[in-house]
């Protein structure tokens, strides 16, 4: 808001009497309160630089240390008690003989430190400088086809609650509340991610571009773009786009009053500009004809102004005239219906580009629908699900008896801001080609959610196996009663131990799996194939814990690959390596730290989890996330123009092991 303002802040005119100054005193408050609130952005980090600086300790116990180092240097007394003396004695300090260019002399201890802080600092930024930049821009931004399907992902809201049927009601926690997240990623003061059962932090940096972040199209290489601040979102509804401000001199709007703010929009009967209505469907197809329709026609004038209000948003928001959820006679296929919504909608009616997009729908429930090149889907999910948006929205913002949101309305809140375009001819073809191209790959995208109640992480514990292991070998066994052979398969393990570290793969498909499944298909004795079972299981949890600690093999060859291209080598090895499809790719969705709420006395807000289109053509995309004691939820989805991945032959999850 402070930008609109800046260019009538000061006024002048020149009269005879000299220059007449005109100030707008709105305007300089508003300019005022932004960098307020930019100011106490920056203290609040500096202070959280110092607390991690002496991380796991805390600044009193670093206190304690100076005033014990003063009171020895006060009185004159020795710490080590004779050990700095005897160490002295024994090894006496002799100066590190210099590398010069003349005598290029170097002191073995000084080559062995030098080696030994080369292992530390690779160790460190490796991931960073390796693999992470490498894998954003070759895996991702360079990709020239769709991003919807191919690449961005959803995450969907509770199974069993929708904590109000009002959608703008809905709207307006959900808003709320992704809002107070982004400031706690502003001042950080997040809690860190943690190993489980560990105090080890995992690297956040992949938050840094959460918010007011696009991906905008190129020619040869799409481009991330993020901006420090947002004090607005965009919207759609039925084919027209607007700008909507949650922050008002300087404070964040109350879910009541976005509440209204949305109301206002679904109440509003404009109908779209000429060509407004599928505008979406640019970023919904090819990114070569987005980005030339994007320099030809929306670098300049109302275009470039509309554009830009939709990619600096803090995020993305729909409001869909549909209903989803689990529903109606057949709750099944609602749930089909709603994954396959916020995975490509109508793939005009969400912005892919953005971080990510907010979908409402008519009847209250909600979900999200994340591009993937900024980040992975624990950071999406740490976000959105119980661990803090949801949860934030059901407990602790809450609703009025009525279904609406709680607090006041200041009067004479100013309407949201309908967005201009001029659409010429050129584009609407376009955006009729893109839309096509979008719709085709929709058409063919078959998706099945399904909650697996039989039994759950409590169980498997019980056998003394790790929940997600069993659930890979489960995967394993289905494949091969689906399809009778094996095939390469893809499990997504985070890197997140080293700085700025994205994923690395872990084969789940390995002897030890195929011989557990051969032996249980062949009808061996149950001790036998338990033995087999138990031990493909340890084999998975050490590959994933190599993978975990960077010891994995994919990430390696992929570098390997990337340096072979820089350097003109032709390696049919690594051609080959990986060029092999993965037609088992599976992701297991993390339960991160539920402060906010507790499962066991609310087992009705179960988190449905999100999922992903397939990576082969013939092949299956499966995530599944494993909430509470009982319960595995399970996203799948294949293509219906691969005979051997239709719907008539899902495969069977379920063992008898």
């Amino acid at each position: 808001m402070a930008e609109a303002h800046q260019a009538v802040a000061f006024q002048f005119t020149i009269t005879p009497e000299g220059i007449d100054l005109h100030l707008s005193y709105q305007a300089l408050s508003q300019i005022y309160l932004s960098g307020l609130r930019s100011w106490k952005k920056r203290i609040s980090r500096i202070k959280n630089r110092i607390i991690k600086g002496v991380y796991p300790a805390s600044p009193s116990s670093w206190l304690f240390v100076v005033i014990a180092i003063l009171a020895t240097m006060y009185m004159q007394s020795d710490p080590s008690m004779g050990l700095i003396a005897k160490i002295r004695e024994h090894l006496p300090l002799r100066p590190l003989t210099i590398v010069t260019v003349q005598n290029c002399k170097i002191n073995r201890n000084s080559i062995d430190i030098i080696y030994l802080f080369y292992l530390f600092t690779y160790s460190v930024v490796s991931w960073k400088i390796c693999v992470s930049d490498w894998w954003e821009e070759y895996v991702y931004l360079r990709s020239r086809s769709p991003i919807m399907v191919n690449s961005n992902y959803y995450g969907m809201d509770f199974l069993y609650v929708t904590p109000t049927s009002t959608q703008a009601a809905r709207a307006g926690n959900t808003i709320t509340a992704l809002f107070l997240y982004r400031r706690k990623v502003n001042r950080e003061e997040l809690n860190p991610s943690r190993i489980p059962g560990t105090v080890i932090p995992l690297c956040a940096a992949q938050c840094e571009r959460m918010f007011n972040t696009t991906r905008t199209p190129g020619e040869e290489t799409d481009v991330l773009q993020h901006w420090q601040d947002s004090e607005f979102v965009a919207v759609y509804h039925r084919g027209r786009y607007f700008r909507l401000w949650v922050y008002r001199a300087g404070r964040l709007l109350s879910p009541r009053e976005i509440q209204y703010q949305i109301q206002r929009i679904l109440d509003d009967p404009s109908p779209p500009s000429p060509g407004e209505d599928k505008l979406g469907a640019l970023t919904a197809g090819n990114r070569t004809p987005w980005a030339q329709m994007r320099k030809q026609f929306f670098s300049s004038g109302v275009n470039k102004r509309s554009l830009d209000c939709i990619e600096k948003a803090a995020f993305f928001v729909t409001l869909d005239d549909q209903e989803e959820g689990m529903m109606g006679e057949n709750p099944s296929v609602n749930l089909d219906r709603y994954a396959k919504s916020l995975l490509h909608g109508k793939c005009y009616d969400r912005w892919f580009d953005k971080s990510f997009s907010v979908v409402v729908y008519k009847n209250g429930k909600n979900g999200l629908n994340a591009e993937h090149s900024w980040a992975d889907a624990p950071i999406v999910a740490h976000l959105w699900e119980v661990s803090f948006t949801l949860a934030t929205d059901a407990f602790h913002l809450g609703y009025t008896a009525d279904g609406n949101c709680k607090g006041e309305i200041e009067h004479f809140l100013p309407p949201p801001q309908r967005l201009s375009w001029d659409i010429p001819l050129q584009v609407q073809m376009q955006v009729s080609e893109s839309l096509a191209v979008a719709q085709a790959l929709a058409d063919d995208v078959d998706c099945h959610v399904f909650p697996f109640r039989e039994f759950g992480k409590g169980r498997i514990k019980k056998m003394k196996l790790s929940p997600d292991s069993f659930v890979q070998l489960a995967l394993q066994l289905a494949y091969y009663r689906d399809r009778g052979t094996f095939c390469l398969t893809y499990e997504a393990s985070m890197t997140r131990l080293f700085r700025e570290g994205r994923t690395e793969t872990v084969r789940s498909s390995s002897n030890e799996s195929c011989a557990f499944v051969l032996a249980l298909e062949a009808g061996e004795d149950r001790e036998h194939c338990h033995k087999l079972l138990r031990k493909a299981a340890e084999k998975h949890q050490n590959l994933y814990r190599l993978a975990m600690t960077g010891s994995g093999i994919d990430r390696h060859l992929f570098c390997l690959y990337v340096v072979s291209k820089y350097l003109g080598v032709e390696s049919p090895f690594l051609k080959e390596v990986l060029s092999e499809p993965w037609r088992l790719s599976t992701s297991q969705t993390p339960v991160q730290q539920m402060e906010l709420f507790d499962l066991v006395n609310h087992p009705e807000f179960i988190s449905l989890g999100g999922g992903f289109g397939p990576v082969a053509d013939d092949g299956y995309g499966v995530s599944y996330i494993i909430m509470g004691e009982e319960m595995i939820n399970f996203h799948v989805s294949c293509k219906h123009s691969c005979t051997e991945t239709v719907r008539a032959k899902q495969p069977n999850l379920t063992t008898q092991s």
